[in-house]
């Protein structure tokens, strides 16, 4: 997640809480000039028939105060029940990014911390050519752009205790992707063609309480919509022998996504803290059923 500064004091006498940030939803702050923040996550994205164990690790530099910018490199590795598994741990896609502040949250006044991110996501990823191994497929293929607005605000309960709120909104671009043989698109041996992933929309709410200044309980709940992906060509090696093999198309429909991810947030001091949590994601028609634990450090600097 972005950046964690101070935060503003908001009825708690006792000691500004020590926030690492939920599972999920990024911060609208940004760091100060020439200050950092390393937050590196295991986790395991469990479904029916695999286990995708990974790893994210953001790493974010205060460029300005108001700008911060960063780095986001991927790794996993998939366990496929009735299949082969990966080959090894392989590199997934890498985006950098960069968070511009636009208002600052203070306290007595309704206005947010707002800023405007935008990612970029590289393919760096394994995706076609998979042979016998579909499990060693870590990407996409495809060159991702994402706008995000971010927001963040501060609310004094009655207890005393501070409660955090964030509320983000996303949106995804990718390019069309040259296809070959096995893919990520479920593509077989032979096929030559494209995919074109569909844009995504993400909407991200999540609150934090601050039961002590080191304790914190956190909730992010999401809505993803995924329009169609297109995935069109042809097999080379089409067991009729034809000169010229009839088309393959393949449209994956258009796929909305509920989520949720409680965690608890423990924090040794302003600089360090550990997040525990577990995201969930609600399965439907064009949607897998997942569930997936999650470990991060969070350190600032």
């Amino acid at each position: 997640m972005a950046a964690e500064p101070p935060a503003p004091t908001v009825g708690q006498s006792q000691g500004d809480p020590w926030w690492t940030g939920p599972m999920l939803a990024n911060s609208a702050a940004t760091l100060p000039r020439g200050h950092f923040l390393i937050e590196p996550y295991l986790y395991d994205v469990t479904a029916t028939h695999s286990n995708s164990f990974g790893s994210l690790t953001y790493m974010q530099y205060g460029l300005a105060d108001r700008l911060t910018v960063g780095l986001i490199p991927v790794f996993g590795y998939n366990k496929v029940s009735g299949g082969p598994n990966s080959s090894g741990v392989g590199l997934g896609d890498i985006s950098v990014q960069a968070q511009y502040r636009l208002t600052q949250f203070h306290e007595g006044s309704w206005i947010p911390t707002i800023a405007f991110e935008l990612q970029e996501t590289f393919p760096t990823g394994k995706y076609d050519r998979l042979g016998n191994r579909p499990s060693d497929g870590l990407g996409s293929g495809a060159h991702t752009t994402t706008l995000q607005l971010n927001t963040q605000t501060y609310f004094r309960l009655a207890n005393g205790r501070t409660l955090r709120m964030r509320f983000n909104v996303s949106q995804a671009y990718s390019n069309k992707v040259s296809v070959e043989d096995v893919s990520v698109y479920n593509t077989l041996e032979g096929f030559r063609g494209n995919a074109k992933p569909g844009s995504s929309f993400l909407a991200n709410a999540a609150w934090e309480y601050s039961m002590t200044q080191r304790w914190v309980l956190a909730l992010d709940v999401t809505y993803r919509h995924n329009r169609n992906t297109r995935v069109s060509g042809y097999n080379v090696l089409d067991p009729h022998g034809m000169q010229e093999p009839p088309s393959i198309r393949h449209n994956s429909g258009p796929s909305v996504a509920f989520g949720f991810a409680p965690a608890l947030e423990y924090s040794w001091n302003a600089n360090v803290g550990v997040l525990l949590g577990t995201r969930v994601v609600m399965g439907n028609r064009r949607t897998a059923s997942t569930i997936t634990p999650a470990i991060a450090i969070n350190y600032v600097h």
